[in-house]
């Protein structure tokens, strides 16, 4: 069972547009709505491959109504918690070349009640064993100590967390000792400080993230792949190279995959993991992998990383 907790979900709106240019009127050459957030795109790509999962959100409004309609109807079994305010609405613009532009709205306020009301619900999915997904960010006023109760009530019931967050919030919750922490390169040194400019960097500062708190840290390193880095061993993925449609949800669907496929060893789970994202890049929408772009057997991943090997991108 894998019960994924979107406090901040979204009703996403993907505009394709030959050339986004400010201050002028632009016509769509085609759209698409797509539930949205971190813990909602981790459901969404489960489900399209076979997998049962449960989303656990706020929802609020006719763009929250409309948001758990599309989740039911994309095979997610969804436990909404009423809110007094309206679910948010985000836009995301889509140039030829895979350049992407999101605009984002803050989400609704949140009373204590109703984010009491969001525990219980994982606490209550949560009996079921397997793992509960935290992903996203926090609604506007919500303090980050939230991410903490919810790994708490997470490990309470009886269920392994993965953390997908970023800032204070991730800082927070790793107090909790999450047993999966999966940040992008940005989100690691923006928690343990430093630069980065080869696979060598990316371990130590994973190794730096463990000592905070996260058992296992899986980072996703866009074109270069990811590295997961455990108390066993350190591993490396790259998949081959693909067209990028839309770099959207590709984090997403690296952890869904690596979630899929974890009963097959972190290895495989990896492999899996990487070839979810390669698709995702290749997908229209917000990121959830179509089974025909997925090549598990094209991801390349070793134990003995090539710490060497420069970064697509240098980050200070």
């Amino acid at each position: 069972m894998i019960t994924t907790v979107t406090l901040n979900p979204s009703l996403d709106r993907t505009l394709l547009v030959a050339e986004l240019t400010r201050g002028e009127v632009l016509r769509a050459d085609a759209t698409r709505d797509d539930p949205g957030g971190k813990g909602v795109n981790v459901a969404r790509a489960l489900a399209m491959h076979g997998e049962h999962p449960v989303a656990v959100l706020p929802a609020g409004g006719s763009i929250g109504r409309a948001l758990v309609a599309q989740l039911g109807d994309a095979g997610v079994d969804v436990e909404p918690v009423a809110i007094e305010g309206t679910t948010r609405a985000n836009i995301t613009i889509v140039e030829p070349d895979g350049v992407t532009t999101k605009l984002n709205e803050p989400g609704p306020l949140l009373s204590a009640t109703e984010i009491d009301a969001v525990i219980e619900a994982v606490s209550k999915r949560a009996s079921e064993g397997g793992w509960v997904v935290i992903g996203g960010s926090l609604p506007p006023g919500v303090e980050v100590d939230v991410i903490t109760l919810v790994v708490e009530a997470a490990h309470t019931a009886g269920a392994k967390v993965a953390l997908d967050t970023s800032g204070q919030a991730l800082r927070t919750g790793l107090r909790a000792k999450p047993d999966l922490v999966k940040p992008n390169i940005q989100e690691l040194l923006e928690v343990v400080g430093g630069a980065a400019s080869t696979i060598g960097d990316v371990v130590d500062a994973c190794q730096r993230l463990r000592t905070l708190g996260a058992v296992d840290v899986l980072c996703s390193l866009g074109a270069d792949g990811a590295v997961l880095v455990t108390d066993q061993a350190v591993w490396q993925a790259a998949a081959p190279p693909v067209e990028v449609r839309n770099t959207v949800g590709a984090g997403d669907a690296l952890l869904a995959g690596y979630l899929f496929a974890a009963g097959g060893g972190p290895k495989q789970a990896l492999r899996v993991g990487v070839a979810w994202a390669a698709a995702a890049v290749r997908t229209p929408g917000t990121g959830v992998p179509v089974p025909e772009f997925i090549d598990v057997a094209g991801v390349h991943v070793t134990d003995v990383p090539d710490i060497s090997q420069s970064l697509t991108e240098e980050l200070v």
